[in-house]
């Protein structure tokens, strides 16, 4: 099962550790695309590489499992230099509830953070 949790670096993103109350998993298929998918599921496209660890460009595989975010919640990927003040001020939530909804707050870029909406 893909389970994405590092860096940029490595083409991988860090996903909160209860990342089964958040994504649903979906398998390519011959033919899709991010923009496809995207479409399918009314995903921002960009959205769905980041929280693959994917850019715009990326080919994505037949049999490849990627996180297809759920409905109800909010998501944000960190940037260099995000702190958890500003990130829990985006999303209007104390930073303690930040910290609650995600486990273990890295702020390593590319980190996924969640919050219902």
């Amino acid at each position: 099962m893909f389970n994405p949790l590092f860096n940029r670096d490595t083409k991988k993103t860090i996903v909160p550790k209860n990342n089964q109350n958040y994504f649903e998993y979906y398998t390519v298929s011959k033919g899709d695309s991010l923009y496809g998918i995207g479409r399918r599921y009314n995903i921002n496209p960009e959205l769905l590489a980041g929280l693959n660890g994917l850019s715009m460009d990326d080919y994505i595989y037949p049999n490849q499992e990627i996180l297809i975010p759920k409905n109800g919640y909010s998501y944000y990927i960190t940037k260099d230099g995000d702190t958890v003040d500003m990130v829990a001020s985006m999303f209007k939530i104390p930073s303690s509830e930040l910290i609650k909804n995600n486990g273990i707050v890295y702020l390593a870029e590319g980190q996924v953070l969640v919050n219902p909406r």
